[in-house]
Formats: C-alpha cells, structure tokens, sequence
C-alpha cells in the first residue's frame, strides 16, 4: 500500500506554520491571519487537549486554509486525524506501528527522521517525503546538504529551530520541498491577539520563500 505524497497536497506552499493551540476561537483567528499573509498550510500539533478542536475550527471557518495534523506519535492518533478531516499528518519519528497505521488512514504522511538510517528505515516503509527533526539540533541545512547525494529519493521537510534568518538556506536545497516553523505565531502574539503581527510575519515568509 502507498499514501498519496504530501508535496503535492501543499499546493505549492514551501513554508508551513507549526502551531501549538488549545482555544478554537483563537485558532481561527490565528489561522486567517497566517491564510492572509500568504500561508495556507498549517500544521496543528497534538500537544494540547483541545488540538483536534482546534483543528477543525480552523478547517471548518477558515477558507483556503489546508490543515494537517502534526505531533503524532501513538496509532490511534492517524484516525483522529482523518475524523477531523486532516489534509495531511505528521510524526516527531518513525517506528512500524506507526507506519502501518498511516498507511491504513489514506493521508498523505510525513515521518520524522534525523539521520541516514532513519531515512533510510523510512524508505523501507514506502516513505520517501521526510520530516527532518530537530534540525537545528540534526546539523540543520549542512546535513541535509550532505545527506543530498546519499538520498537521492529523498525530499525533506525540516523543522525545528528553523527561523525566518536561515529559511532561505532550507529553500536552496534541492533536497528540501518545504519548511515549518513555529517563529510564525509568537506566544506573546498570539496572547495578546496581535493577528495582524501574525500576518506580517507570514507574508515575510511567503515572500522569502517565493525568493529562494
């Protein structure tokens, strides 16, 4: 069995919003503030009780929006996330069980990874679009530079500790279909309903994007 693959999902979107939320009102605010600067893809992280909620608040009242669930890491999370209508998901890492129960829900899926043998374990499941994770801590754009030639299969989406700076190292990679980030939507913005802030921010970053 294969999964659709996720790049084409993302309509083109090369910058992708990580985001950490438990209030569905606020969500959807941040969500057309991210649509509006430029960022349509957003990853909602299961880190939170009310992340599904939230998830399908933002699917449901923000158009345009193409809303994906990240932080997955027990089975029965890939159901949740196709209840809630998830246009993709996303794991920190890989184990078989996981594997098994993203092919099982249909979704286009992005496993973590951050190194040759994980990736490599990865193919071996029929993955070949990859999260790279954490990547600041994994060797950020130098490893996947690296990783390039040994992996040439192999797309990656890193994240972690990617910041507005350093995007345009991620993007010239020809390995590299996509970041995310959660410099998007700062705590302090998102606590004191600074959306146009939000939208400030992701319209930078869909323009540096489209630059690179």
């Amino acid at each position: 069995m294969t999964l659709p693959r996720i790049e084409p999902a993302l309509r083109g979107t090369r910058v992708i919003p990580v985001l950490v939320l438990d209030d569905p009102a606020q969500a959807v605010s941040i969500g057309r503030a991210l649509v509006a600067g430029g960022l349509p893809v957003l990853e909602v992280t299961l880190r939170t009780p009310r992340a599904l909620a939230c998830a399908e608040a933002i699917a449901a009242q923000v158009p345009g929006a193409i809303v994906g669930l990240g932080t997955l890491t027990r089975p029965e999370h890939f159901a949740q996330a196709r209840d809630a209508g998830a246009k993709f998901t996303v794991s920190p890492g890989l184990t078989d069980r996981l594997a098994q129960a993203a092919l099982a829900s249909g979704i286009p899926y992005l496993p973590g990874t951050a190194t040759v043998t994980e990736a490599l374990i990865a193919l071996e499941h029929g993955f070949s679009e990859l999260k790279f994770f954490p990547a600041s801590v994994a060797g950020g754009a130098p490893a996947l530079r690296g990783m390039a030639p040994l992996l040439p299969d192999v797309r990656f989406c890193p994240t972690g500790g990617v910041r507005a700076e350093i995007l345009r190292d991620y993007l010239s990679l020809s390995n590299v279909f996509a970041v995310g980030g959660t410099w998007l939507a700062p705590a302090e913005a998102v606590a004191q309903g600074r959306w146009d802030e939000i939208e400030r921010l992701a319209r930078e970053a869909a323009a540096l994007a489209a630059a690179a």
